[in-house]
C-alpha cells in the first residue's frame, strides 16, 4: 500500500513538473500577437496558462509572463462567475436599460444607484469622454504600469476565450443577448467603477440628475443678499454627512488584526483577514494562486472582475484589508454667474461649464437623452444620499472632487503587495504604488513585524485649509464627517500637493496614519485611532478620520480580545481560527443581564407594545438572562436579544441608553452600564415578543433554526451576528418572519484568512470563501464552502508545490486560445 501510494505521489508530482517545463517553454507574451494600441481588440492573441484545480475549486493559475497569468485568470473566472462577470461589464459600457429596463433595481454592486437609467447615465458619459482610455494612457506611476496592462490584456483575452468554448449553463443568464467579448478596456473600466465606488459612484444619482435651474415665468435670479429657500442647511446637512460617510452603515466593512512575533508561538507573525463584503452580486470574492515563475506567486481572493489578488498572502507576508475611514471626496461650493447658471466664477473669471450629452437606449421605449454638468472640480452634483441634499440654485451649485476617478492604479497596488516579502515591503508597495481608493491594509510577517497603515488616495484637505476656505456649510459639516465643502470661487483654496504623491490634489504616503512592529494592529472599521489601545494613533488631519470619540462595539470586542490573545502569548493559527468563530457578542455582555432585570421588574412583567397593546413579556426575562452572550448557531436566545436590541438602539439615543457614559481616556470600556430604567426597554421587549410570537418563533428557538441560507433545497443554519452587536463574524440579514426570520445573508464574512508560519519554507494558512467559488447553482463550487462556514470548517491552503502537487482532488487543464 505505502509503495502503492508513493508510486501514486510520484506520478504526480512528475506531471506536475512536466507542466512546469511546458509552462516555461510557451512563448512569453511580448512574442504574441497583441491588442490594437487603443485596447479595443477582444483577443489577446495565443494565449496559454495552465490552471491546476485543488479541492473546493480553487485553482492554481501558472504562466509565463502577467498576460499569461491574466489568461488564466479570466478563463477560470469564467468559468465559475461568468454571469454576474458579463452583468458587470453590461453596467460599465452603461447598457442596463437596454437589456433590463430603466427602472429595474440593480444590485449595488459597481455604485450606490436606485435605478439603471442612472447607471448608465453615469456609465455611458464615462466611456463616451474616453476617461478610462486617458487614465490607461497616462505613463506609470501615475497610470497602471506595463505589468498590469498586460495583465488586463490576458484576463480579456482568457474570458473571450471561456466564451467561445463553452456553453453557458447557469440559469441566470444562460442564452442571454448581453453575453459579450470584452477589451481590455471593459477590465479596466470596471477597475474604474471600484475605485469611485466611494465617492462618484455614491453620488451618481445627484450627477446624473443635475440640472440647471430655470425660474418659472422667466423670474430674476435672487439677488446675491437674497436666500434661496433651496439652500442647504448646515446642521442638518451636518447629520446627514455623518451618517453617509459612516462606516458603519456601509455594507461593506471588515476586521484584520496583525500578531507580532513577540506574541506567538514560533516567534514570526500571525494575519486573521474577516472582509465583509455582499453574498451576490459582482462583489463577491474569487479565491486563486497567480504564479510566475521566479516573479510572482501569490494566493487570496480577488474582487471579481479584477485581475490580481486583492487581499492574500505569500512565503513571506500576509495581508488583509478593511474598509476605511478616510473621506474620499470633497466638495466645492461654486458662486455662479447671475447672468448664467452654468457658469462659476474663480478670482472672478467666468468659467462655463462642460456639457456631456448622454443617449442611453432604453428596452421597449425610446432612448433617454440627459446633460451632466462638469467642471474644473469634478461633475456638479445635486446631492449625496437621500439625506444629504445640494441644491443647484441662481447662486451656487456643488462640483465634486473625487481624486480615484484618476486612479487605475489599484491593481498595481495588489501586484506589488503580493511580491512584497515583509511588511516593510508592503509599506514600500503602498507608497511606490497609491492605488487603494477606500480601504487600509493590515499585514504581518514571517519575521515577527506587523503593520496597520491607511495609505489611501484621499483628496488633500488638510485642517489648515479647512479652515481657511470652508463656505458656511463646510464648517458644519466638515468637522461632523470630514467632507470638506471649500470655497469654489477662490484660487488659493485649491487643493496643494505633495512631494511624494504619485498625482496631483491628494495625500501622500508620508501622511498616513501608520503604526509598525505593535504587538497587535487591528482595525474593525472605525478611524486609526485605537489600532493598538496601548500606541493609540493621533496627529492626522480630520479627512482620514476622527481621534477621541466613541468607538463601535465591534471595534471594543475586537480590541478586547485581541489585546487579550497577546497578552496570553504563545498565539498560533489556531487560535485565529478560534477567534473568528468565538461568535461573542459584546452588546449582550454589555447589557443582556441588565435588560434581563429591568424584564423582570416590569409590573405584572407586562410592556407595553409600539401599537399601545399590552404584551405578557415575562416568559423573555429567563431567556435573555439565560442566554450565552454567543451567536452560534446553537445559541438560544441570541435572535430574541438581537430583535430587542436592534430595536432599542434605533429608538433611544446613546445618552439614555448607558449610565457610565463614554470617555476618551477608556473608550474600549465605556460608555457601559446599561440604564434599566430607559423607557425604550418595555416597548422594545414588547415589540420584538409579539413579533417573534406572531411568526411562530419561539423566544429561545436556536438562533441557526432562523438565520440560514438555502443551498440546492437544504437549509444551512449559520452563525455570527450584526454590526449592532459588535460581533467579530459580522453577518448581516433582512428579516423576513414569514420565511423564518433571516433566511438569507446579505453580506457579512466573505474571505477569511488565517496565516501563519512555523520555520518551514510553505506558510501555514487556513481560508474560508463562505459563499463559494460559483455563483452558478449548477456548480460542485456553489455551496460547498457554505456548508463549510455553516459548519465552522475551514479550507486548508495548498501554497507549496509539493502541496497543490499532492492534492487528492488535483485537475490539470492546459487553457489557451484557439484560432
Amino acid at each position: 500500500m505505502h509503495r502503492r501510494t508513493r508510486s501514486a505521489l510520484r506520478r504526480v508530482a512528475l506531471a506536475g513538473a512536466a507542466l512546469l517545463a511546458a509552462a516555461a517553454a510557451v512563448p512569453p507574451a511580448h512574442a504574441q500577437a497583441r491588442a490594437a494600441p487603443d485596447g479595443r481588440t477582444p483577443s489577446g492573441g495565443g494565449l496559454s496558462a495552465v490552471v491546476r484545480y485543488t479541492e473546493n475549486g480553487i485553482p492554481h493559475i501558472l504562466g509565463r509572463d502577467y498576460a499569461q497569468v491574466g489568461f488564466g485568470t479570466g478563463w477560470a473566472q469564467a468559468a465559475d462567475q461568468v454571469c454576474v462577470l458579463a452583468d458587470g461589464f453590461v453596467t460599465v459600457s452603461g447598457e442596463r436599460s437596454r437589456w433590463f429596463g430603466q427602472d429595474a433595481a440593480t444590485d449595488g454592486s459597481l455604485s450606490s444607484l436606485t435605478r439603471n437609467l442612472s447607471s448608465d447615465l453615469y456609465f455611458k458619459g464615462v466611456r463616451e469622454s474616453g476617461t478610462v482610455e486617458r487614465l490607461l494612457a497616462a505613463p506609470a506611476p501615475a497610470g497602471p504600469s506595463k505589468d498590469l496592462k498586460e495583465l488586463m490584456r490576458g484576463w480579456a483575452a482568457g474570458y473571450n476565450a471561456w466564451l467561445a468554448q463553452n456553453k453557458v449553463t447557469d440559469p441566470a443568464c444562460k442564452g442571454a443577448a448581453w453575453l459579450r467579448p470584452v477589451t481590455t478596456v471593459d477590465v479596466a473600466a470596471r477597475g474604474f467603477a471600484i475605485a469611485v465606488l466611494g465617492g462618484e459612484g455614491r453620488g451618481i444619482d445627484g450627477i446624473t440628475g443635475a440640472q440647471p435651474p430655470a425660474p418659472a415665468g422667466g423670474a430674476r435670479p435672487a439677488a446675491p443678499q437674497e436666500a434661496d429657500p433651496r439652500e442647504a442647511d448646515p446642521a442638518a446637512a451636518a447629520q446627514a454627512a455623518r451618517e453617509f460617510f459612516d462606516t458603519s452603515r456601509y455594507d461593506m466593512g471588515s476586521n484584520a488584526v496583525a500578531f507580532a512575533g513577540s506574541t506567538t508561538a514560533s516567534g514570526r507573525g500571525l494575519l486573521l483577514g474577516n472582509p465583509h463584503y455582499p453574498w451576490q452580486g459582482g462583489r463577491r470574492f474569487w479565491q486563486s494562486q497567480q504564479t510566475i515563475p521566479g516573479e510572482l506567486n501569490v494566493s487570496g481572493g480577488s474582487l471579481l472582475g479584477m485581475p490580481a489578488v486583492s487581499i492574500g498572502f505569500n512565503e513571506k507576508v500576509a495581508w488583509s484589508h478593511t474598509v476605511a475611514t478616510g473621506t474620499p471626496v470633497n466638495l466645492h461650493e461654486l458662486t455662479l454667474d447671475p447672468a448664467d447658471p452654468t457658469a462659476y466664477l474663480v478670482d472672478g473669471v467666468p468659467h462655463t461649464m462642460t456639457r456631456r450629452t448622454v443617449t442611453v437606449p432604453v428596452a421597449g421605449g425610446d432612448p433617454v437623452t440627459r446633460t451632466q454638468w462638469w467642471t474644473r472640480y469634478g461633475p456638479v452634483v445635486t446631492s449625496l444620499g437621500a439625506g444629504l441634499p445640494l441644491p443647484w440654485t441662481t447662486r451656487s451649485a456643488y462640483a465634486l472632487n473625487d481624486p480615484n476617478a484618476s486612479n487605475l492604479r489599484g491593481s498595481d497596488t495588489a501586484l506589488a503587495l503580493g511580491k512584497a516579502r515583509s511588511v516593510a515591503g508592503i509599506q514600500d508597495a503602498l507608497a511606490r504604488t497609491q492605488g487603494l481608493p477606500w480601504v487600509n491594509t493590515v499585514a504581518a510577517d514571517s519575521a515577527g513585524g506587523t503593520l496597520f497603515t491607511q495609505t489611501q488616495v484621499l483628496p488633500r484637505i488638510t485642517d489648515e485649509l479647512a479652515a481657511r476656505c470652508s463656505t458656511p456649510l463646510g464648517r458644519a459639516v466638515y468637522p461632523a464627517s470630514g467632507l470638506a465643502v471649500l470655497d469654489g470661487a477662490r484660487g488659493d483654496c485649491a487643493l496643494g500637493s505633495d512631494a511624494d504623491a504619485v498625482q496631483p490634489g491628494v495625500f501622500g504616503p508620508g501622511k498616513a496614519p501608520t503604526l509598525r512592529d505593535a504587538p497587535y494592529a487591528e482595525n474593525s472599521n472605525d478611524s486609526a485611532w485605537l489600532a493598538n489601545a496601548d500606541r493609540p494613533l493621533t496627529g492626522y488631519e480630520r479627512v482620514w478620520g476622527n481621534v477621541a470619540t466613541p468607538r463601535s462595539l465591534r471595534t471594543r470586542g475586537a480590541v478586547e480580545d485581541v489585546s487579550a490573545m497577546a497578552g496570553k502569548g504563545r498565539l498560533t493559527v489556531a487560535d485565529l481560527q478560534e477567534l473568528q468563530f468565538a461568535n461573542r457578542a459584546p452588546a449582550g455582555d454589555l447589557a443582556a443581564a441588565d435588560a434581563a432585570r429591568a424584564c423582570s421588574a416590569l409590573p405584572g412583567g407586562t410592556a407595553t407594545a409600539a401599537d399601545g397593546s399590552a404584551v405578557d413579556v415575562s416568559a423573555a426575562c429567563a431567556v435573555l438572562a439565560g442566554w450565552d452572550r454567543t451567536t452560534d448557531a446553537g445559541s438560544r436566545g441570541a435572535l430574541l436579544f438581537d430583535r430587542f436590541w436592534r430595536r432599542l438602539t434605533a429608538s433611544t439615543p446613546a445618552a439614555d441608553l448607558w449610565l457610565v457614559p463614554f470617555s476618551a481616556a477608556d473608550p474600549v470600556r465605556t460608555p457601559r452600564t446599561l440604564n434599566r430604567e430607559a423607557p425604550g426597554i418595555g416597548r422594545a421587549l414588547a415589540d420584538t415578543v409579539a413579533e417573534l410570537r406572531a411568526a411562530g418563533i419561539a423566544l429561545d428557538a436556536p438562533l441557526g433554526e432562523h438565520q440560514f441560507v438555502v443551498r440546492g433545497g437544504q437549509k444551512l443554519p449559520v452563525g455570527g451576528g450584526t454590526e449592532a452587536l459588535g460581533v467579530w463574524n459580522k453577518v448581516e440579514a433582512r428579516w423576513n418572519a414569514a420565511a423564518g426570520g433571516y433566511p438569507d445573508v446579505a453580506n457579512g464574512s466573505s474571505h477569511i484568512q488565517a496565516v501563519g508560519w512555523d520555520g518551514s519554507s510553505c506558510p501555514v494558512a487556513r481560508t474560508l470563501l463562505t459563499y463559494g467559488q460559483s455563483s452558478n447553482p449548477g456548480s460542485p463550487y456553489y455551496a460547498d464552502q457554505t456548508r463549510l462556514f455553516s459548519e465552522e470548517r475551514w479550507v486548508r491552503a495548498r501554497f507549496c508545490e509539493r502541496d497543490i502537487l499532492t492534492s487528492p482532488q488535483l485537475k490539470v487543464v492546459l487553457v489557451r486560445e484557439r484560432r
